[in-house]
C-alpha cells in the first residue's frame, strides 16, 4: 500500500487557532491570523479537544492518493460519509494482472496450503475476466467475476474533525488490518504537517479508555508504539 498526501490547507495549525479565536475573543476578522505564540495556539488547540468543540477543526482538509487498497478495505472507507472519494472505475480501466493486482492477507501469505489455494481462485478468475473480455463482454460486467480482494486506486480529502474520528475507529487493534495499516500511514503524514491538531489523534486506549465493548485487552503503550511500522 502507498499513500501520498497530495494537498492540504495551509498552515493548518495556526488556521484552526484562528478560528477559535473568534469564538473567544473579541478580536476583528482582520487580526485573526496576527502572529500568536505557538504555546498560546497550542493550548487553545488542547482546550477545543478536550471540550469536544471540534467545529474549528472542519476548517483544515487534507487530501491523500491511494494505492494499493483492497476493495475490501475501501468499502470499509467510504462508511466515513463525511469526506470526498474518487475511487478507480472497473467498469471504465480494464483491470490488469500484472504485479500484486490483489491483495493477500498475512495470514494467507504465511501459510503455503493456504496460499495454493488463494492463488488457483484468483488465477482462475483472472483467466475468466480475460475471457469474457475477449468474448465481446463489457468491462463493467466482466467485473463481476474479479475477486473482492482486487486491488484499487483512490483520491480521498477529509477534514480535520473527520480524520480524528477516523483514527480513533481504524487505529483501534479491532479494526480491520488493511485500514488500520492505511489509517497509521495517513497519520504519520498529518502529523508532519499538522503535529498539535493531530497530537492527541488515535484509539482512546492511548489518551483515556477504550470505549470498545468487547476490548482486545491490549492497549499501546504511547504513540511511538501505535505508529511504528509492523515487523
Amino acid at each position: 500500500m502507498n499513500v501520498i498526501l497530495l494537498a492540504h490547507t495551509p498552515e493548518p495549525d495556526a488556521l484552526v487557532a484562528a478560528a477559535a479565536k473568534i469564538c473567544y475573543r473579541d478580536i476583528t476578522a482582520a487580526e485573526l491570523l496576527k502572529g500568536e505564540e505557538e504555546n498560546l495556539s497550542r493550548k487553545l488547540i488542547a482546550e477545543l479537544f478536550k471540550s469536544g468543540h471540534m467545529s474549528t477543526f472542519e476548517h483544515v482538509s487534507f487530501t491523500f492518493a491511494i494505492d494499493g487498497l483492497s476493495r475490501v478495505a475501501s468499502h470499509q472507507l467510504v462508511r466515513h460519509r463525511v469526506a470526498s472519494f474518487s475511487q478507480q472505475s472497473q467498469r471504465y480501466v480494464k483491470m490488469t494482472h500484472e504485479g500484486e493486482a490483489v491483495v493477500v492477507p498475512d495470514s494467507i501469505k504465511n501459510n503455503p496450503e493456504a496460499l495454493k489455494i488463494f492463488n488457483h481462485a484468483v488465477e482462475t478468475s483472472q483467466q475468466a475476466y480475460a475471457d469474457l473480455i475477449n468474448l465481446g463482454i463489457s468491462k463493467e460486467d466482466a467485473r463481476f467475476i474479479l475477486p473482492h480482494g482486487h486491488s484499487t486506486r483512490l483520491v480521498m480529502t477529509m477534514n480535520a474533525r473527520e480524520l480524528h474520528h477516523f483514527f480513533n475507529l481504524r487505529l483501534c487493534r479491532r479494526a480491520q488490518w488493511e485500514i488500520h495499516e492505511l489509517a497509521r500511514k495517513m497519520l504519520i503524514l498529518c502529523r508532519e504537517k499538522a503535529p498539535v491538531l493531530f497530537e492527541k489523534a488515535g484509539p482512546a486506549c492511548i489518551f483515556g479508555n477504550c470505549n470498545e465493548a468487547r476490548s482486545c485487552g491490549r492497549a499501546y503503550l504511547d504513540m511511538e508504539d501505535l505508529l511504528k511500522e509492523k515487523e
